[in-house]
């Protein structure tokens, strides 16, 4: 019986749940000595095993993505508390987006040896900062690993494909989110609630001397004090910092083909990436790119520096990036007016101290034109021109409400994930309104990541008193919500639902005529109304085109009629001023 139970207590004290299994945390990254990228099931298995192993770690699941897999993220927080909503009262929380573009891998592997160093005491644990990552976002991409499609990166042997399951680039999808992935994206983030993002690429351009450039989201677009803290204080104490530990940095080399001596500008992240995304809601964000054609375990070693170098600006600035972001809030809903659309302020630029390689332009072998060509041996420190201020092009004024009928379920749909807060109508109502007439508008005529999408939007305007149904939605623009909004809802933004094809349906025309039925039916019009005619004469006084089309004619004196349908053109998201 003693035998018994000795062997009882000995069976249980091996399998209670204060036995810690051995893991391993060398990094497929670090056993290839820098050469090779973890897959996808060896990074989650890195991850479930670290949150097995340290309680400061939790790993979730969430959603759902393209590939069929749910999407992962990673909590590292010293205090071991993983309500978010606790979380935001005392600490400042940093995103870190992994493995957007697989392919790309850096980051993949740098925020595993980050968050392992972190609980392992090698490198200092922060004290006022909760660090999240996606480990790998492009699931569907990552699974598709080769050694081929990267045509001009250094390494690694083998990694994964930039487009998902369904071949969408997904840091083009943010404001669209025609994928999966990018609905979950949304809904960890609305989660997190972040106060910096930063997202992990591999640069696709120029050659220069630099592994690591960055690219801040652009800080006129951001604008007010949140984005004079991005411009006069994160950027360049990021640099500073970088530059401390032998890490030279510099902002995103913006060109194709060409070389970046004689200057270049800072790229304009709209909405549809993540950081115009991210910024919407007053997160500060950033993005690395690292060098293509550096060797991969430096450009690992770099992008686990600078992510070590944001952590100390989280930490050092944790109040201010605290109190930055609350009163920016208030700042941005106490505006009257929103710029939607920006162009480079050539009146102001700022000089960088460059380190680049000669390049010229020679003869190609193959096609007998001249093709770019870089020469390492010949290194070279220059003053460079960087636009990196621009300024609106659009600006409207902000509206009190939106009110968007229900039919428009797949808007309404995405609204809701992002959490904007709306109120169906309990009973038909009729208010007064300000409508808009799509007046002219430019397609793509190539296929642009699912879409034909739609550019140069322009509108008319008019004051209606029109009656909306039961469940249509008033959306009150007075919330966290309103750049989200504003950015979607403005026909004329770039990255708006109208520019993404949603609201198509409003453009063809459904109801037409029959030219012989109508031709007598116009000809009473003209007569009855004396100024239609004159209207009509004018215009083919002046336009020769008109003038030589017949149907054209008859088109023209249709759509002055009653009989033309009102819907055509009519965009139906409607403002209360």
């Amino acid at each position: 019986m003693k035998k018994l139970l000795l062997l009882f207590i000995i069976f249980t004290s091996c399998n209670s749940d204060n036995h810690k299994p051995h893991y391993s945390f060398i990094t497929a990254f670090e056993k290839s000595e820098g050469l090779e990228t973890a897959t996808y099931e060896q990074t989650i298995q890195f991850y479930t095993n670290l949150a097995h192993r340290y309680s400061e770690i939790s790993i979730q699941s969430i959603g759902e993505t393209d590939s069929g897999k749910p999407l992962h993220f990673v909590t590292l927080n010293p205090d071991g508390e993983f309500d978010f909503t606790k979380i935001r009262t005392n600490k400042r929380v940093v995103l870190i987006n992994n493995g957007i573009h697989p392919g790309e891998s850096d980051g993949i592997d740098a925020t595993m040896l980050l968050y392992r160093d972190i609980v392992q005491g090698k490198t200092p644990v922060p004290k006022h900062t909760v660090l999240v990552t996606i480990p790998i976002y492009n699931v569907g991409g990552s699974l598709n690993r080769n050694s081929t499609t990267r045509t001009n990166q250094n390494g690694p042997k083998e990694y994964g494909f930039r487009g998902n399951a369904r071949n969408y680039d997904l840091n083009r999808d943010f404001i669209k989110s025609d994928t999966k992935n990018a609905r979950t994206f949304a809904e960890i983030f609305h989660l997190v609630k972040p106060d910096i993002f930063i997202e992990n690429h591999v640069s696709n351009g120029a050659d220069y001397q630099y592994t690591l450039t960055h690219l801040f989201t652009q800080h006129n677009k951001l604008g007010g004090t949140l984005g004079n803290y991005v411009h006069t204080k994160m950027m360049p104490t990021l640099e500073e910092k970088l530059k401390e530990k032998n890490w030279d940095i510099t902002p995103y080399v913006n060109v194709f083909n060409r070389t970046p001596d004689n200057g270049f500008s800072q790229f304009m992240d709209a909405p549809r990436y993540s950081t115009g995304y991210t910024t919407l809601f007053n997160t500060l964000g950033m993005m690395v790119e690292t060098h293509m054609l550096k060797p991969y375990k430096q450009r690992v070693e770099g992008t686990y520096e600078l992510m070590k170098s944001m952590i100390e600006i989280s930490e050092e600035d944790s109040e201010t990036i605290k109190a930055l972001r609350k009163d920016f809030n208030q700042q941005i809903l106490a505006k009257k007016t929103y710029p939607l659309n920006w162009e480079i302020d050539t009146t102001k630029t700022t000089t960088l101290k460059f380190k680049g390689f000669v390049g010229e332009m020679i003869t190609s072998k193959i096609t007998n034109t001249q093709r770019l060509k870089y020469d390492r041996t010949q290194p070279f420190t220059k003053d460079v021109t960087y636009q990196n201020y621009f300024k609106p092009t659009d600006i409207i004024e902000i509206p009190s409400y939106y009110v968007i009928p229900q039919s428009w379920w797949e808007v309404i749909d995405l609204l809701k994930l992002n959490q904007v807060h709306m109120e169906g109508l309990s009973n038909d109502s009729t208010f007064t309104v300000q409508s808009y007439k799509i007046d002219t508008y430019e397609s793509r005529t190539q296929v642009y990541e699912g879409h034909y999408q739609h550019y140069n939007t322009k509108i008319k305007s008019s004051v209606q008193e029109i009656t909306f149904n039961k469940g249509d939605y008033l959306i009150n623009t007075n919330q966290e919500a309103l750049r989200y909004l504003l950015e979607t809802l403005e026909p004329q933004a770039p990255d708006s639902f109208f520019n993404w094809n949603f609201f198509d349906t409003i453009l063809q025309q459904k109801e037409g005529f029959s030219p012989y039925v109508w031709e007598d039916r116009a000809a009473l019009l003209l007569a009855k109304y004396p100024k239609l005619q004159i209207d009509f004469d004018l215009k083919k006084s002046l336009d020769s085109d008109f003038d030589n089309n017949w149907y054209a004619q008859l088109d023209w004196i249709h759509k002055q009629s009653e009989f033309y349908e009102k819907v055509h053109l009519q965009y139906p998201v409607y403002r209360i001023q």
